[in-house]
């Protein structure tokens, strides 16, 4: 039996991960950190009862020590690194946390696995945050970086540090380079999920309104499930290298919030511009959604569009869910947990 360790447990990718892995008869050690472990890896592990079947340690990755313990001990053959502090918007407000984190955590790990288990196999998850103000579009793996966040500035040492890593020792790692990646399990901090979450509540008189940041910044949208799959084929490739995972199509938060708005019957319409637009529901003339300058970012990314032609054609990797149907997936488990009072995730 393979066995895997999957840091970030506790998250979205993590919880698909584990599903994905479980199937295919891997024992899967969920890595966490112990602020994490009750507060959210049950839920999303058990929306696919599968909490029983993982086996939860105790994980920090601003601790050497407690990561050389963690990958001696277990000696995984496969090792999934989806832990970090993965909110965009947060890295302005914790830059230094957002750095340890996301680029010294992946040394930290490289260097438990050069030492003490070297045959390991880790897989990097890299982000489009990196190639934040984009020259060229679409992006692929040879176009240049240009983070625009900490975020991004500290998840391209995690990538570069990891090429580094495999081509100075052998270490048999990668990264992949994931565009935006959405589902039902989505946290409520992420656009995605707040759209379909806050809509859902106005549309069941819990809530008022939306405020939402930046209508016209546009992303290339996936399903996760359909990414692990992409992540288990990058670290499992005959040749190790380095792969981008896209829709291959961008569309707006303001786009997202209108096909979301439509699912829940609601016929969303615009006025006013920039910090004064308003969304308003021509079915009923209520201002569902507002602009709140709060939630611009300091340095936007404005356009995000991903290619993932290398991944399909050498990995044989493909996406099922297209946009509309990740849209209406989420919004329709969030309407539904709403009218049950149940918003677990």
């Amino acid at each position: 039996m393979k066995s895997a360790l999957i840091t970030g447990i506790s998250g979205q990718d993590g919880a698909y991960l584990a599903k994905l892995l479980l199937g295919r008869g891997y024992r899967v050690l969920g890595a966490a950190r112990r602020t994490s472990i009750q507060a959210s890896f049950i839920p999303r592990l058990r929306h696919f009862s599968i909490d029983d079947q993982v086996e939860i340690v105790d994980f920090e990755l601003s601790e050497l020590a407690n990561i050389v313990r963690i990958v001696q001990k277990y000696q995984p053959q496969e090792i999934y690194n989806l832990a970090a502090q993965s909110f965009v918007g947060a890295s302005w407000e914790q830059p230094i946390t957002t750095s340890d984190v996301n680029a010294i955590g992946v040394l930290r790990l490289l260097e438990a696995i050069r030492t003490f288990s070297p045959e390991s196999r880790l897989y990097q998850a890299s982000t489009s945050e990196m190639f934040g103000y984009a020259s060229v579009h679409p992006q692929n793996e040879s176009t240049p970086f240009y983070p625009r966040s900490p975020y991004g500035v500290a998840k391209l040492y995690g990538h570069w540090i990891t090429k580094n890593y495999r081509e100075s020792f052998g270490i048999k790692c990668v990264s992949g380079i994931l565009f935006n990646h959405e589902s039902p399990l989505r946290g409520q901090e992420f656009v995605t999920r707040k759209i379909t979450l806050g809509l859902s509540r106005i549309v069941l008189g819990q809530q008022d309104v939306l405020e939402l940041g930046n209508l016209d910044a546009k992303r290339d949208w996936g399903f996760a499930g359909d990414y692990v799959d992409g992540m288990w084929r990058i670290l499992n490739a005959v040749k190790l290298d380095d792969y981008v995972l896209a829709s291959g199509e961008t569309h707006s938060i303001r786009e997202f919030a209108e096909l979301a708005a439509n699912c829940l019957g609601m016929d969303l319409g615009w006025s006013g511009s920039e910090s004064k637009e308003i969304g308003i529901d021509r079915k009923t003339g209520k201002t569902v959604i507002r602009v709140n300058p709060k939630f611009y970012r300091p340095a936007e990314v404005p356009l995000l569009l991903g290619d993932s032609s290398r991944a399909q054609s050498e990995l044989g990797w493909r996406r099922e869910v297209e946009f509309a149907g990740l849209v209406e997936m989420m919004a329709r488990s969030d309407y539904d947990a709403c009218k049950s009072g149940c918003v677990r995730f």
